[in-house]
């Protein structure tokens, strides 16, 4: 089996089309008429995205709210989601908590699909939504000179996974991740490159680099965690987290809480510096 960035890599021969944005992005941006469309889709699979056992409810709030901040990174407005769901366990707690999530967010189901299988359960979501902002940004738009910027603290997710799997404490932030869409919305004018931060920043910032063609100089100890000091190298690598990663012009300000957490460097030997070299070991999450 080849990785997962092997697979994306030889998908880009068939994906062609400009929405596709040369897989670079986690949304396709689709021109339709006088709107833009902006499409994302993710799978979630027992054993990997969530724990065996774990309340359905809280599953298919996760699905959402992950599809979701795709969305956000892109400045849109969702407009509706398409459900792949494969039955099994309790259905009917999954069906109460995809309306708790779909009424928060004012999101409407519009169709989908379901089978019956085997093995372990896995899960698919579409979402689409409307530009709000346009051009939309990217991933590919950071500059030398611009600044890095991060929406909140990392490692929350991390912290409740644990929390979770020992069955005391507060889980929260893992099981019931936040899309931060008008954070996305109020951003999208001014960025000049953006993506969620949803497989951990070290990896995601390396993602974001390649794409923009430049190198990420992140200082470690400017990044906002939410777990005690000494696991801040742990936080920067783990995932789930959904915060906005952004690159400004230095001039600029954020219109929503940030936190400036490095600077966008010409492009050199490496896509991303931690306090000024190359950071070693797993970077995130990635399948494969």
């Amino acid at each position: 089996m080849i990785t997962e960035s092997a697979l994306i890599q030889s998908l880009r021969a068939i994906a062609a089309h400009p929405a596709a944005r040369n897989l670079d992005d986690d949304c396709a941006v689709l021109e339709f008429g006088a709107e833009t469309l902006i499409i994302t889709h993710d799978a979630m699979a027992a054993g990997i995205h969530f724990l065996p056992g774990q309340d359905p409810a809280d599953i298919a709030w996760k699905l959402v709210a992950s599809n979701l901040s795709d969305l956000a990174a892109k400045g849109a407005e969702p407009l509706g989601v398409l459900l792949g769901y494969q039955l099994g366990g309790d259905d009917a707690r999954f069906v109460a908590g995809l309306r708790e999530v779909l009424d928060h967010y004012q999101v409407p189901l519009l169709g989908g699909d379901t089978i019956g299988a085997t093995g372990a359960q896995v899960l698919g979501l579409t979402a689409l939504g409307r530009a709000t902002h346009r051009p939309v940004p990217s991933r590919g738009g950071g500059q030398a000179g611009d600044g890095l910027w991060l929406t909140g603290p990392l490692g929350a997710a991390m912290l409740g996974f644990e929390a979770l799997q020992a069955g005391t404490g507060d889980s929260l932030a893992y099981r019931r991740p936040q899309a931060l869409l008008a954070q996305g919305q109020a951003l999208a004018p001014l960025v000049t490159a953006i993506m969620d931060v949803s497989d951990g920043l070290l990896l995601d910032a390396s993602r974001l680099a390649r794409a923009s063609g430049v190198t990420l100089a992140i200082t470690s100890a400017a990044v906002p965690i939410a777990t005690p000091e000494d696991r801040r190298d742990e936080a920067l690598r783990w995932g789930d987290d959904y915060q906005l990663l952004f690159t400004l012009p230095a001039d600029t300000a954020p219109p929503c809480p940030a936190q400036r957490i490095g600077d966008v460097l010409e492009q050199g030997g490496e896509p991303l510096l931690l306090d000024g070299v190359a950071p070693l070991g797993k970077l995130g999450y990635e399948h494969g």
